[in-house]
């Protein structure tokens, strides 16, 4: 009988997922982790994790199965928080639960999990596993989108890699959430009704501003509006030399500077900002919303915009370097000067967009079809052929 050990969160997801490996007749254990106890940075006065695991353990006793709690808040602090606290003060906004999936669940937990002897390790994530023979008669696996379009969580492990798909199974991909709390509610768990958590992965609500200014020294500075028919906005060249010379032009970032527009509000420091934000910026008497356009942390000034449509918000191309590119399948790779048409997103439930890609010495452009809002430094993009997730990478 092979044994999967399931990363059951006290959720409703995971614990159906639970549910259906004893079903098929896997030797399941549950194994709960807890990943913050560090009283020199609040994350929220609840206490998300002490009901979370209870719930856990309730499930597992009416499944039947083994529980244990794992103590994983040291390599949290030091692969996750620690990461994030350094993005930030670099004026990038890291995506928390994609490095918790890639560090921690699929690294840190897996291997715990194989050490007890677990030929798997299961969560309770909406995606599929697929599986390709290659002509060396070796096994690739491939990462798919979730059936439930609208709860797909692929983008969350488009960092994964080969030998960590090889090793994990996801019971619930083939399934919609109405279906997955049918499945709960019919079984009598305890978690059938919960709501789904927020914040961060595996940690619960969090204010971020808070949680970055328990570390990061609040820093007065002053907050620009640049207007829409700023310098920067007016059409470039359209000539270029060659493809590699249009994709650096796209993908350049305009640099703003005091010149560009008018002082009307203070911030407490620009790390605390990211671009596209909205909330936070206390600045009224606007006829339209202003947005976060640039943050500049050096000079620890914030560039905004007036409205959603803002021309400083938008971009048809970004860049990935090479040491932060990732292919889930590697013999997909591009090679340099390589090409591949590719649906991509920016982030998580965002419709996929039409995207070329393109290699070049250094790392690989991601070049959109339609300029997107809002492109992140510190974020991942991920790129799909029809329902597989193909690769990802850090945007620079």
């Amino acid at each position: 009988m092979k044994k999967v050990v399931v990363g059951l969160s006290g959720g409703v997801d995971s614990s159906v997922a639970a549910f259906l490996l004893k079903q098929q007749g896997y030797d399941v254990i549950g194994l709960f982790m807890k990943n913050w106890h560090d009283d020199s940075v609040t994350i929220s006065d609840e206490c998300p994790w002490l009901e979370d695991s209870n719930d856990a353990l309730i499930v597992a006793e009416k499944l039947g199965i083994p529980f244990q709690t794992v103590d994983l808040s040291a390599e949290y602090k030091e692969r996750i928080v620690d990461y994030m606290f350094n993005e930030y003060e670099q004026g990038r906004t890291p995506n928390p639960d994609v490095l918790c999936n890639r560090e921690i669940k699929f690294d840190v937990f897996m291997k715990i999990a194989l050490q007890l002897g677990a030929d798997y390790v299961a969560t309770g994530h909406y995606c599929r596993k697929g599986m390709i023979q290659n002509e060396n008669g070796s096994i690739a696996y491939q990462l798919l989108t979730g059936v439930d379009t609208n709860k797909d969580q692929s983008y969350f492990l488009c960092q994964l890699s080969q030998e960590q798909l090889a090793k994990t199974l996801f019971p619930i991909g083939e399934l919609t959430k109405p279906e997955v709390r049918q499945i709960a509610a019919a079984n009598n768990l305890v978690t059938a009704d919960k709501k789904d958590s927020q914040g961060l992965c595996f940690i619960g609500k969090v204010r971020l501003p808070d949680f970055l200014q328990q570390k990061l020294k609040p820093k007065k500075g002053i907050i620009v509006e640049v207007p829409r028919d700023a310098r920067h906005y007016q059409n470039g060249r359209e000539a270029f030399a060659n493809k590699e010379e249009e994709l650096v032009h796209h993908a350049q970032k305009p640099i703003y500077s005091l010149n560009d527009g008018l002082v009307v509000g203070e911030h407490q420091g620009a790390h605390f900002f990211t671009i596209g934000q909205r909330k936070g910026l206390d600045v009224g008497g606007t006829k339209e919303p202003l947005f976060v356009i640039e943050t500049d942390v050096d000079e620890n000034i914030i560039y905004t915009g007036q409205g959603k449509t803002h021309p400083g918000l938008f971009r048809r191309t970004l860049f990935v370097k090479d040491d932060e590119l990732h292919w889930v399948r590697p013999k997909l790779a591009l090679k340099i000067d390589g090409s591949m048409k590719v649906m991509a997103r920016i982030r998580y439930r965002q419709p996929l967009q039409k995207a070329t890609l393109h290699k070049v010495e250094g790392g690989l452009y991601v070049d959109f079809d339609e300029k997107q809002s809002a492109i992140t430094e510190g974020q991942f993009v991920a790129w799909y052929t029809d329902d597989e997730l193909i690769g990802s990478g850090v945007i620079s």
